[in-house]
C-alpha cells in the first residue's frame, strides 16, 4: 500500500504492492538488500513527462502505481501513443543510453527507480534479475503483437472491450485476485486518451462504452469506476479466448 501522506510505497520491499510481478520478483533477501542500496522513489503528476525520447536515461525502474503512456513523435510533429505502462511494467532498457519514446504520466504515478549503471552491474551478478527482465521483455513483445491485432483487425466495440480487459486483468493480477469473477477498478484513462490510443473518435469511444454498459458487460459509477461482472463475457466481447491464462 502507498503511504497516505507521501504517496510513496513503504521502504520494505516485502510490502511493495507489485513485488510479486516486478523485476525483483525472484530476488532473495540479500539481493533485495543490494537493490535497496541503488533504488529511490519518484512521484509524477498526471501530464508530467517522465523522460523525453532521445534524452539520456540515468535510471531504470518499475511503475508502482498509476499509468504512463509511451508516445512517439514523427518528423512532421504528429504523435502517436504506442503503448501503456501499467503497474509493475519496467521503464528503460539496460544497455541503451537514451530513451526510445516519450514517457508521460497519464495519471499520478509512483515509480521505483534504480540507478542505471549499478543496476546493469547487478544484472551480470544476479541471474534472478536478468531472467525476470527477459520474461518481462517477452511478455511485452506478446502484448505488442496482441495490440497490433487490436488496432488492425478489431471493431470499435472489440477495441474498447480489449482495452478494458487489459486494465482489468492487470488490476486483478497486481492485487492478487485472479480467481475473482467480478473485478472492480477505476479506469485510469480519460475518454480522450482512450480515443487517442485506440485510433477512434471521442464520440465512438463514448458510444461503445455506453453500449457495453447497456448490455450489462460492464457497470459504471460515474465515468471512471468500472465493474466487470463476468470477465469471461468481457473477453468474449473483445474477441479473445478465455483459456485460463488471461491474468498474466
Amino acid at each position: 500500500m502507498l503511504n497516505e501522506r507521501t504517496g510513496v510505497p513503504p521502504h520494505d520491499c516485502e510490502e511493495c504492492p507489485i513485488r510479486h510481478r516486478a523485476v525483483c520478483a525472484r530476488c532473495e533477501s540479500d539481493e533485495l538488500e543490494q537493490l535497496d542500496g541503488i533504488k529511490y522513489y519518484r512521484k509524477y503528476e498526471a501530464g508530467q513527462t517522465v523522460i523525453w525520447s532521445g534524452d539520456r536515461m540515468d535510471f531504470v525502474g518499475s511503475v508502482v502505481s498509476g499509468i504512463a503512456s509511451l508516445t512517439q513523435t514523427m518528423e512532421d510533429g504528429r504523435t502517436q501513443m504506442v503503448g501503456l505502462l501499467l503497474p509493475s511494467d519496467f521503464v528503460g532498457r539496460p544497455g541503451r543510453a537514451t530513451a526510445a519514446y516519450d514517457v508521460v504520466a497519464t495519471t499520478d504515478i509512483v515509480m521505483c527507480c534504480f540507478r542505471k549503471a549499478p543496476f546493469e552491474e547487478m544484472m551480470v551478478r544476479t541471474p534472478h534479475i536478468a531472467q525476470r527482465l527477459l520474461e518481462m521483455t517477452l511478455d511485452e513483445l506478446d502484448a505488442a503483437r496482441e495490440w497490433m491485432l487490436v488496432l488492425g483487425r478489431k471493431t470499435a466495440r472489440e477495441k474498447i472491450a480489449s482495452l478494458l480487459s487489459i486494465i482489468a486483468r492487470r488490476d486483478a493480477s497486481v492485487n492478487a485476485r485472479p480467481d475473482k469473477s467480478e473485478i472492480v477498478f477505476d479506469l485510469p484513462l480519460t475518454r480522450e486518451a482512450m480515443a487517442d490510443y485506440l485510433g477512434l473518435t471521442l464520440e465512438t469511444v463514448s458510444r461503445q462504452i455506453s453500449a457495453l454498459r447497456k448490455d450489462g458487460v460492464i457497470a459504471l459509477e460515474g465515468k471512471r469506476h468500472v465493474t466487470v461482472p463476468d470477465m469471461t463475457r468481457l473477453l468474449e466481447e473483445a474477441g479473445d479466448d478465455a483459456d485460463g491464462g488471461v491474468f498474466a
